[in-house]
């Protein structure tokens, strides 16, 4: 118990691999049928009921009334940065390459954390942490470029617009949670938090649907049953669970540490998409999912 209690950070990262993993394959779906705006609308919406009703039941507050002017201040420019740029570009990505490979690319996410968290609040990372991160990314590189049964490289034909994307998604990601701490001062509820960010992004997200007038395509996104299946599910795990997890791990510990080890969601997106999609996994591929594992656990023992 003393053990999971020492690393809350590194296990609530943990979990948001996973729950980043669910929304990663639903808001593709949700994506590719209504777009990456109307998606968007709908998901932060949701996600503000979601969070609300947790938060008033868990802490009392409607809204985060206890929250500080710096609090929202700096949570609110996490939002506008993570969800409205961030999630813009990664859900484009998603409708032109995939979740899989955009998730690929969303793999620098951990040096581009580890970027910003030495030039905005000087934090530092050890040798060992640098060996995780490239074990981490080894095996992530493992996972998806593996040979076929014939000895081949796998050919990545994606578009170039699809790779700005999800660059695009890992600069906002990774700004994001750095801003987030800085939010947080080390003390603030990251459910509460999250609320924030949601708040931001949902203003910044109607915001842009009024300019582009896409009202009425979020419209159609509603009364689109499977749709709004697939983007209610992504929003639960999503701007709910996800994002709150991730700021639970950046608060308990390094950001560059915690996004590294969420950085295996392309590792874990690997079941979803053999069950789904009935696709091969290769002894590649799973040497990767235990090299990344590996340089995961080095986190834990460091």
């Amino acid at each position: 118990m003393s053990f999971i209690t020492s690393h809350t950070g590194e296990f609530a990262a943990l979990l948001t691999a996973v729950f980043w993993t669910i929304t990663a394959v639903a808001n593709e779906s949700a994506s590719r049928k209504i777009g990456s705006i109307s998606v968007n609308i709908i998901r932060m919406f949701l996600a503000v009921i979601f969070l609300s009703v947790y938060n008033l039941f868990a802490r009392g507050y409607l809204v985060p009334a206890d929250a500080t002017a710096y609090n929202w201040i700096w949570l609110s420019l996490s939002g506008l940065v993570g969800f409205v740029f961030g999630d813009y570009f990664l859900f484009r990505a998603f409708s032109v390459i995939g979740s899989r490979f955009s998730m690929l690319i969303m793999t620098t996410v951990p040096l581009l954390t580890a970027l910003f968290g030495w030039i905005l609040i000087g934090e530092k990372l050890s040798l060992p942490h640098f060996a995780g991160m490239l074990l981490t990314f080894t095996g992530i590189s493992m996972a998806i470029f593996s040979r076929n049964g014939k000895g081949e490289k796998l050919s990545l034909k994606l578009a170039p617009s699809g790779i700005i994307f999800a660059l695009g998604g890992a600069v906002g990601q990774a700004l994001g949670l750095v801003l987030s701490k800085i939010g947080m001062q080390g003390s603030y509820d990251p459910f509460a938090a999250t609320q924030i960010r949601v708040f931001a992004g949902a203003a910044g997200f109607a915001f842009l649907a009024s300019v582009l007038s896409r009202w009425n395509d979020v419209a159609r996104g509603v009364k689109d049953r499977k749709a709004f299946t697939a983007v209610t599910t992504g929003a639960f795990f999503g701007p709910f669970l996800g994002v709150s997890f991730s700021l639970m791990a950046v608060k308990f510990t390094q950001a560059g540490i915690a996004s590294t080890i969420m950085a295996i969601v392309p590792v874990l997106i690997i079941p979803p998409s053999v069950l789904l999609y009935k696709e091969k996994v290769t002894i590649a591929e799973i040497a990767g999912a235990v090299i990344s594992v590996t340089g995961t656990a080095i986190f834990f023992i460091s």
